[in-house]
């Protein structure tokens, strides 16, 4: 455990993962209460295209998946007018262009630039291998996350529930589904930073989902979901480290332990979740039977 623990490669993943899990917590309650699982699915892969861009002019990986991010974020959000289907026609349309510039930096990268392994740490994550000059970047875009959901917590929630008591009481939902939007670009960006493009939903998206399955209110949910985040990436790191012993110098990647550690949080959840209105409905059941005479 010392020697996991004073690695710097496992430090600055331990410090980067812990970013992303919290961020994609957070904002993750809202996306999946909002019903907008298929548009943190859409942002995370079309900001595989910024950082592939990001290899070929040298520019920072985060700064790469971000501005990707919030371009696709302000596509879907001005090209679906109002309705759930032409929203999710505006998503699939950003991307399959976003995928489409992806496929062409990509192959960029590999054609014009003396880059190696640029596709596996777009699309999957390389948390071992991320520079610590990133630290701080990700810190700050987390506390960014942070600042706008707590400034905006109420008009959030009310939008993502009941649009229509939103209007009604004087609160846009297109301009608070943008904010969310970007909100979760600026997650996204720190996810696919972790564990890649393709795997970014993941963490979005699980984590979240598990943990409204055991809540009632969603500042339980916000608690929960970042719990079951910090564990499948803090269990997924030091797994991967020890991986490198369990298979006799091949170490698997980080991202797989993570993506399959959030896969059984869910089931757990799920089950978890059935479980316990089965046992409620045999106590009301109960309950009214002893109340008959």
């Amino acid at each position: 455990m010392f020697a996991f623990l004073s690695s710097q490669p496992v430090q600055t993943a331990l410090i980067v993962g812990s970013c992303a899990a919290l961020v994609s917590a957070l904002i993750g309650v809202f996306t999946v209460l909002r019903g907008n699982a298929f548009a943190g699915h859409a942002l995370a892969d079309v900001s595989s295209a910024g950082g592939a861009a990001s290899f070929l002019w040298g520019i920072s990986p985060l700064l790469g998946f971000l501005g990707m991010a919030w371009i696709a974020a302000f596509g879907m959000e001005f090209l679906g007018v109002r309705k759930a289907r032409e929203r999710d026609l505006a998503t699939g349309i950003v991307l399959g262009a976003g995928l489409g510039l992806s496929a062409l930096f990509l192959y960029l990268d590999v054609t014009t630039t003396s880059t190696t392994g640029a596709a596996v740490s777009v699309m999957f994550g390389s948390l071992f291998a991320i520079s610590q000059g990133l630290i701080w970047p990700a810190i700050l875009a987390v506390l960014a996350v942070f600042l706008l959901v707590g400034l905006f917590y109420r008009p959030l929630i009310l939008t993502a529930v009941d649009p229509d008591l939103a209007t009604l009481r004087g609160v846009s939902p297109r301009w608070m589904g943008l904010l969310q939007l970007l909100v979760l670009g600026l997650a996204v960006a720190v996810c696919a930073l972790a564990i890649g493009a393709v795997l970014a939903t993941a963490l979005l998206i699980g984590p979240a989902g598990a943990a409204i399955r055991l809540s009632r209110r969603p500042a339980q949910a916000i608690f929960w979901a970042m719990i079951i985040a910090l564990t499948a990436v803090w269990l997924g790191i030091w797994m991967a480290y020890e991986s490198y012993y369990w298979f006799s110098g091949n170490a698997w990647p980080v991202s797989f332990f993570v993506v399959v550690l959030i896969f059984l949080f869910y089931l757990l959840a799920m089950f978890g979740s059935s479980w316990s209105q089965k046992y409620q409905r045999r106590g009301i059941a109960s309950l009214r039977r002893l109340q008959e005479p």
